[in-house]
């Protein structure tokens, strides 16, 4: 079934199984399994099972590669992600009925971008070794549209899967996520052109010996950028990350507010108390209830900080709205000092569809649709990112939960970079709350996308979250210190020192997308090339 001659000879069932089987196999290259070998063996069946529709009429041949690249989709998709179920059990009396949505309806969305992708490839397919190329970049596209449209959603982008390993992810410094994708399926389908129709034996070695050439060359070019740049820590910075593992059930519970705060301030200090710290963070949606509204929790607060010792903790923040009575709610960062006062806030802008709202929200909560959080209305989305300002540290930008998978929205347009010159900021702060997940693959996953953020910005990452993974890390993506998933308590550490900038925070896509769309006009000669022979 691994070769072409098989897989054309088998049923159009055996075809579909070959499909599915290794698209859920290809799932192992992710967190927190990270075994991406895996897709040199996975991503070969579907160059075969497009190299299979050879012969078919233009129209059948696209059908054909639309559904193989669609069934091996559904089962990369259904295997890396089924974890998002978890969250309908949360409240299972409520959201139950809607699981099957997330964990098949989903994945089958998702899909639909593998199968374009197959269709634009088979469009530019070549039978020599070249068509490995075009493989590869038809799919990379695929995953930006993915990662892109109708809010986006690039989770478990393939790129992830050579990311995995600290020395492949440094050269997302300089390509970005697109350029990782684009390398991933390149070198891992390679295995493919051994089995060309066409082309000489010769021939036929050349994208494999390229392809080994090239992850070599990656993987001895981030061995020497992580052994050779020093990174140092911001002078007088002692951050405390309180990691509380509050079951979801409880957090956004109202009677529960005098445990969840005993909960916090006990976890805080457990660790011979918070003297020395100069910062204490908490995990995003820290409270069931509003701040300014329970002066009894805020003053509780002000008696648990040293002087001089400052908050930062996820909460949520309401603005009346002039004219209407129920007000805007925002998922936000709040910065607390020692005398209760709030410094600063900054609100999440790139808010989760199902989970924080509802597309056409009036309309499905007539019918009595809620989003996860029962929120009536749904929170509010900032109209744009801005720093935060937190005193005595560097400016931090503020990434609440999933908005530290999208590469492209995480720098505000006024920061130095492709959105506009600035001010750099000294680090990325994501506040989470993975809990929703429980002990399953997902937070893993979050996590590592979260750090290859890091390592494209050149920015140290803070990340807090209610059960793990919380984290301190350098802007190479190293782990200084780290809360493992499912564990209780507080780490202490200081913070990394940013780099001076990167390649990719400067130029953002530029420089992976003219690699991109160099290989699709490359593969579009060879096309028109063979049109001709």
């Amino acid at each position: 079934m691994l070769t072409p001659d098989r897989l054309q000879a088998a049923s159009g069932r055996w075809r579909a199984l070959a499909a599915l089987a290794a698209g859920g196999l290809s799932a192992l290259a992710m967190p927190p399994f990270g075994l991406w070998p895996v897709l040199a063996l996975t991503l070969p069946v579907l160059v075969f099972l497009i190299d299979g529709t050879a012969g078919l009429p233009l129209r059948r041949a696209l059908r054909a590669s639309f559904f193989a690249g669609w069934l091996f989709g559904m089962g990369y998709f259904v295997a890396g992600l089924w974890w998002i179920g978890q969250a309908f059990l949360v409240q299972a009396e409520i959201f139950m009925w809607l699981m099957p949505f997330a964990v098949i309806g989903l994945p089958a969305c998702l899909a639909l971008y593998t199968g374009l992708g197959c269709v634009l490839a088979r469009l530019l397919w070549t039978a020599g070794p070249s068509r490995i190329l075009t493989f590869a970049a038809a799919l990379t596209l695929a995953e930006t549209a993915r990662g892109t449209l109708l809010t986006g959603f690039p989770w478990n982008d393939f790129g992830y899967a050579l990311a995995t390993d600290l020395r492949f992810a440094q050269s997302a410094s300089v390509i970005g996520i697109i350029g990782l994708c684009l390398i991933t399926l390149a070198t891992l389908a390679s295995p493919a052109a051994l089995f060309s129709p066409l082309g000489s034996r010769r021939a036929r070695h050349v994208p494999l010996v390229l392809a080994v050439g090239l992850l070599a060359a990656l993987w001895t070019g981030g061995q020497w950028r992580l052994a050779t740049t020093d990174v140092g820590t911001v002078p007088d910075v002692r951050l405390r990350l309180m990691q509380p593992d509050l079951p979801q059930d409880q957090k956004f519970r109202y009677d529960a507010r005098r445990t969840v705060m005993d909960l916090y301030l006990a976890t805080s200090e457990s660790a011979g108390g918070l003297a020395g710290v100069t910062h204490l963070f908490w995990p995003e949606s820290a409270f069931p209830f509003f701040l300014e509204r329970e002066p009894e929790a805020l003053a509780r607060i002000v008696a648990m900080l040293p002087r001089g010792t400052t908050l930062v903790t996820g909460a949520a923040r309401y603005q009346p709205v002039p004219g209407r009575e129920r007000p805007d709610v925002f998922n936000s960062v709040r910065v607390i000092d020692s005398q209760g006062t709030i410094r600063g806030n900054a609100d999440k802008v790139h808010l989760v569809p199902f989970g924080e709202y509802l597309p056409f929200q009036e309309t499905l909560e007539a019918i009595g649709l809620e989003a996860l959080t029962r929120l009536r209305g749904g929170f509010a989305a900032a109209t744009s990112r801005s720093l935060l300002a937190i005193p005595g540290l560097p400016d931090a930008v503020p990434l609440i939960c999933y908005e530290a998978i999208f590469p492209d929205e995480v720098m505000p347009a006024s920061s130095a970079g492709p959105g506009g010159p600035g001010t750099r900021p000294g680090f990325l702060l994501n506040l989470s709350n993975d809990a929703w997940f429980g002990l399953t693959p997902g937070p893993y996953q979050h996590f590592e996308q979260s750090r290859l953020r890091a390592i494209e910005q050149g920015l140290p990452l803070v990340r807090v979250t209610n059960n793990g993974i919380s984290a301190i890390v350098d802007p190479l993506g190293r782990i200084r210190a780290i809360l493992p998933l499912g564990v209780r308590g507080v780490l202490d550490d200081s913070l990394p020192q940013a780099l001076s900038s990167t390649p990719y925070a400067s130029f953002g896509r530029g420089i992976p997308g003219m690699l991109l769309m160099g290989c699709l006009g490359v593969a579009l000669v060879l096309r028109l090339r063979a049109m001709h022979v």
